[in-house]
């Protein structure tokens, strides 16, 4: 931590994924993009990266759900007819893997309702997990995704998902913008083109700080730890702490203010 300014710039791994005000943000895990049956594997897009990632985060979620970070889970939605896509974000489409088909329509994912838009089963939201649709690559554009951080007093977003060149990146970036301190996990985010994840992750370690899943998952365990050792006593310990307190002063004198000593003095037996 550093002052600047009279700004305080939180700097350690250990101020900046603080559980209490840190959110976990699961970018894009959904069928259609990392599953081997979803619509990228089905057009001949290499998704083998999303096997040895996908571990790491489950690992990495398992460790927020236990220290009590807020979990986010970001959703790539589009509507039948195109009806959520316009020209450009047509043309955007169209643009990626275009190496890998030949097709003139672009192409079609994560439709509303659909298996492909649903995440996959190791990510999945549990219990009252956050869950936020979106409709472009970033997470915070059009959704109500910064109402919700700043709703539970998040500073921090620690991003992960795919892809890590697309909706990882942007998210990334909409965050700091929103000015949320940014925590990418590295070995939690993956992409179906190595080029442009490396690419990407070398642009993003001169902008954001990097951390593995472990290290994140590390601190968060130590902060659990402390809280157990710190943890305040239960009601049922405090209401037999004030029956002991009121056995022990049974009979005792009561101090009675004497007149015009507003101090009183304890009663003589």
């Amino acid at each position: 931590m550093i002052e600047i300014e009279g700004k305080t710039v939180l700097t350690e791994l250990e101020e900046l994924v603080a559980a209490d005000h840190t959110a976990l943000v699961l970018v894009d895990m959904q069928r259609d993009f990392v599953a081997p049956d979803g619509a990228f594997a089905r057009l001949g897009v290499d998704v083998s990266m999303y096997v040895t990632m996908r571990p790491r985060l489950a690992s990495l979620l398992d460790a927020a759900r236990r220290a009590g970070v807020l979990v986010v889970h970001v959703q790539m939605s589009s509507l039948p007819g195109r009806r959520s896509d316009s020209p450009p974000q047509i043309r955007f489409n169209l643009r990626m893997h275009e190496h890998a088909h030949t097709r003139v329509a672009p192409l079609e994912y994560t439709e509303v309702g659909s298996p492909g838009h649903e995440f996959v089963e190791d990510l999945a939201p549990v219990a009252d997990e956050l869950v936020v649709p979106k409709w472009r690559s970033s997470g915070f554009w059009g959704t109500n995704l910064d109402l919700l951080l700043r709703s539970n007093g998040v500073q921090t977003v620690v991003v992960t998902g795919c892809t890590t060149e697309g909706c990882v990146e942007s998210t990334a970036r909409d965050a700091m913008f929103s000015d949320y301190y940014v925590v990418v996990a590295d070995d939690c985010v993956a992409s179906d083109d190595p080029a442009q994840h490396d690419a990407s992750l070398f642009l993003m370690r001169h902008r954001f700080d990097i951390a593995s899943g472990a290290e994140i998952a590390s601190t968060w365990g130590r902060t659990r730890d402390a809280r157990r050792v710190q943890r305040p006593a239960s009601s049922e310990t405090l209401v037999a702490d004030l029956a002991a307190n009121r056995r022990a002063s049974a009979g005792r004198p009561l101090a009675v203010p004497q007149d015009g000593d507003p101090r009183g003095q304890q009663a003589s037996e």
